[in-house]
């Protein structure tokens, strides 16, 4: 396969990609080789293998943002989330458009991919501001980094779903056989996102860490990433043949970029520890006294105070048997003391 910038040619003959149907001359770039398709209930499904990906990859994102917001005091917490929030609708979107289940045919299609394209731009935005929230330019959570973390989302989400839809529609000088400005928002803009980000990352971990363990989650991540770069656009029509049209690169792209997205949550996770003097909800309940010889004479727990005498008029002990009751019972409490005479030596 031969990559020429600007153009999908050379990628869209190896790779089924969501934008392919839309870009060169006439129909569009169909692969050389792509996944069969199932009949269910008289609809044409596509890539029903990469769909299965896709709905595991939306359940994945939602038990890792589960685990994000249940770390209250984490550091960059809210910032993080929205990656994983973009990343959930990227798939739940994919779904609809790799499936068929939005024809490429209709006349819907070209708006959702390009929604689509600018989610793509808009989530690696957002893991690249996320790799600066640990060097506290602005302090995580603040308005301040809230804010422009959104606007920076909303602005590349806005810039390049126009030019997606520009291009696919002829619109201010944008053309299909000529999709310069969507290749570099679409496959050039994802690769300097991610190299700036693991960079940050490893400058984060050398400088401020005394642990070196998250380097191995970012290395896993990186990896990862770029597996599915090379088996997509390199190998997705080799694959394709070899296993008979069952699936081909795309499927193996979209399982390594769940893994990448997971190691993403695996290495913030690491690299942040909840202080739990100050965390809230279920958690709380751990540090809750529950011994009223350890809670204060001003706690406010309702508990009877012992000032009685442990031989005059106290109740039975439990030191010497049977709740101690034979240690008291002739002659009144005062009667035998303790030890029994008998029993002194």
């Amino acid at each position: 396969m031969t990559i020429q910038f600007g153009k999908f040619d050379g990628i869209c003959q190896t790779a089924a990609m969501v934008v392919c149907p839309l870009v060169g001359n006439g129909q569009g770039i169909e692969p050389t080789c792509y996944s069969r398709n199932v009949d269910i209930a008289g609809t044409l499904i596509f890539q029903p293998a990469t769909c299965f990906i896709h709905i595991v990859a939306i359940i994945m994102t939602a038990i890792m943002i589960y685990h994000i917001r249940s770390k209250y005091t984490a550091v960059g917490r809210k910032e993080i989330v929205m990656f994983f929030y973009l990343y959930a609708v990227i798939e739940l979107l994919a779904l609809f458009l790799d499936s068929n289940i939005i024809p490429t045919a209709n006349k819907v299609y070209p708006w959702f991919a390009a929604v689509y394209a600018g989610l793509i731009g808009a989530a690696y935005t957002c893991l690249l501001i996320n790799g600066f929230v640990g060097f506290q330019f602005a302090e995580d959570g603040t308005p301040t980094s809230l804010w422009f973390l959104r606007i920076s989302c909303l602005a590349v989400f806005g810039l390049c779903m126009f030019i997606a839809i520009a291009t696919f529609q002829s619109v201010a000088g944008f053309k299909p056989s000529s999709p310069i400005g969507l290749w570099i928002t679409y496959i050039l803009w994802p690769l300097i996102c991610t190299v700036v980000y693991v960079v940050s990352q490893l400058v984060l971990v050398f400088r401020t860490l005394e642990d070196r363990w998250p380097i191995g989650d970012i290395i896993f991540g990186a990896a990862f990433f770029t597996i599915a770069q090379i088996l997509m656009f390199a190998f997705s029509a080799t694959i394709c043949d070899a296993i008979k049209h069952y699936i081909d690169g795309l499927f193996f792209f979209t399982l390594c970029m769940l893994l990448s997205v997971m190691m993403v949550y695996k290495y913030w996770d690491s690299i942040t520890r909840e202080d739990l003097e100050f965390s809230v909800g279920s958690k709380a309940a751990v540090w809750e006294v529950k011994d009223p010889l350890l809670a204060g004479a001003d706690s406010g727990l309702d508990y009877e105070q012992d000032s009685a005498s442990n031989y005059h008029g106290a109740p039975a002990s439990l030191v010497g048997g049977v709740s101690g009751q034979q240690l008291y019972q002739k002659g009144g409490y005062g009667g035998r003391g303790y030890p029994p005479s008998s029993e002194r030596y």
